[in-house]
């Protein structure tokens, strides 16, 4: 009988797939390592925190290239190889680089704005809570199971809380912390209330078993499931800063410190973006005329809402340069939702995703972009506002051309041509599943987003008020500048790499 119990017992041990989870395993490791470093440095060498958090993640992010072969899978069921907790496919590579690229650039400009203000931020605390938030954004698009996805997405966004509101005595960053966690914590509570109703209809959490179960759901059971898919949708829309789900926004980009305002309109969005297309494309497939019209109007009412409120910054007269571009994040989230929406009707609905991974590739790189120079800006400028930004070509002549070409590629206009390549991706995803009405109100809220993008751009070059003011760019500073800069352009000469990178094997 012993000899019968011990290859039992020896079969229930999961072998783990050290390679495919080294990306999130780095960055979390490097956290712990900060922060028991903090502990031991000196105050006079706390900056060597910040160069160890950017090794670590410049680590985490060179371990996708040997990801690249093929798909790896780990945490499998025992006797079913084909469900699995942890999947890194092209899909979740391709958002892990978005996460970790875009945090590294974030550590990048964190390190010039501690050195500033360091009796205002705690470092170690500080890369700690960067390192731990990033771990779990990188570990949100290979979660295969609910209880996986869910443990992701507040890993990701529990120490985004803190690192909002962490500046010492500065009442306007408690107030941007307490209203993004009140709208993170109402979220996670919708989202957990609709996956508990989709486990008590198919018994299961992993993706791909959800999507064959729930279509063979008992009739009795069949208004739960569907109130089930509603709840779990809500609760990512918060994630994503959907409209009516927004309000969170422009004040906790204003109240952060600008590296994590930068880091929210970016990573913040990777993780809620592809939360959401997992559970619809992946898990949901069969309820698509369930989320798919939910979907296409909240894109409609969330890139109107934004462009409309970042148009309404200008009727105040300092309207702080931060705050148009969170107004402008939410409406560029209602472009980013355009595809997933196009997937619920579309055939192909793969092609459809992968034009939200390039959208969102292109809006990664350029609004980091933007708010490098921001914070360049912002050393001299402490409310910087956008007219701050007046005669910025006659001080930092490069930073001024970089900044004017970030925002052309957030407008879709040349020589942004990443930017207009992009929209034009989303704009055929709409056209090609029969969302004509959809791809009418992008257009016009593309022409309503060039008043406000091409005033902005016009103003770097105008002539500047008394002298101009000479910017001294900081190494970290630069090189974020730089990186954001160099990958803008290089895309806009090749833009078809994006599709070519996102349009193959996601799923």
């Amino acid at each position: 009988m012993s000899s019968s119990a011990q290859p039992m017992a020896a079969s229930l041990v999961q072998s783990v797939d050290w390679l495919a989870i080294a990306p999130p395993t780095i960055a979390a490791v490097a956290g712990l390592v900060v922060l028991v470093a903090d502990l031991f440095l000196a105050e006079h060498r706390k900056a060597l925190l910040g160069w160890m958090s950017v090794a670590g993640l410049a680590a985490a992010t060179a371990m996708l290239l040997p990801l690249l072969d093929g798909d790896r899978s780990t945490f499998c069921l025992t006797g079913d190889a084909a469900v699995c907790s942890y999947t890194a496919d092209r899909f979740t590579l391709v958002i892990q680089f978005l996460v970790l690229g875009g945090a590294l650039l974030s550590a990048l400009l964190s390190v010039t704005a501690l050195k500033d203000a360091r009796k205002e931020l705690p470092e170690g605390e500080y890369w700690f809570l960067l390192l731990s938030s990033a771990a779990g954004a990188a570990l949100l698009p290979a979660s295969r199971d609910l209880a996986t996805l869910i443990v992701a997405l507040e890993v990701a966004s529990l120490p985004a809380f803190a690192l909002v509101g962490l500046r010492y005595g500065d009442r306007k960053s408690s107030e941007a912390a307490l209203k993004f966690f009140l709208s993170s914590v109402t979220a996670t509570a919708v989202s957990l209330m609709g996956i508990s109703f989709v486990y008590a209809t198919t018994g299961t959490l992993y993706l791909t078993q959800i999507a064959d179960r729930i279509q063979n759901v008992d009739g009795q059971f069949h208004t739960l499931a569907q109130t089930g898919v509603v709840l779990t949708l809500i609760g990512f829309a918060f994630k994503t800063a959907a409209v009516p789900f927004h309000f969170w926004v422009p004040d906790t980009y204003v109240g952060a410190p600008l590296p994590i305002a930068a880091y929210l309109s970016v990573i913040g969005k990777a993780v809620g973006f592809s939360g959401l297309i997992l559970v619809t494309v992946v898990a949901l497939p069969s309820y698509a005329d369930v989320w798919g019209p939910a979907l296409a109007a909240l894109a409609a009412l969330t890139m109107t809402v934004g462009n409309l409120g970042a148009l309404r910054q200008q009727a105040t007269r300092a309207y702080s340069a931060v705050r148009l571009l969170a107004w402008s994040s939410v409406g560029q989230a209602g472009y980013l939702l355009v595809p997933i929406a196009a997937a619920a009707y579309s055939g192909d609905a793969e092609k459809s995703i992968g034009s939200t991974v390039a959208y969102a590739l292109m809006y990664g790189a350029v609004n980091l972009g933007a708010f490098a120079v921001a914070a360049l800006v912002g050393r001299t400028k402490s409310l910087n506002r956008v007219a701050d930004y007046r005669g910025l070509y006659a001080s930092s002549p490069l930073s001024a051309l970089l900044l004017a070409f970030f925002l052309l590629c957030l407008a879709g206009l040349p020589p942004g041509i990443i930017g207009l390549f992009a929209k034009v991706t989303v704009f055929s995803a709409a056209v090609d599943a029969g969302l004509g009405w959809l791809a009418v109100v992008m257009a016009v809220n593309v022409v309503i987003a060039l008043f406000y993008y091409l005033q902005w751009t016009a103003l770097l070059f105008r002539a500047p008020e008394g002298e101009p003011e000479k910017h001294r760019v900081p190494g970290p500073v630069t090189a974020a500048i730089a990186l954001t800069g160099v990958l803008g352009i290089v895309l806009s000469g090749a833009p078809q790499l994006v599709l070519r990178f996102t349009g193959t094997g996601l799923f």
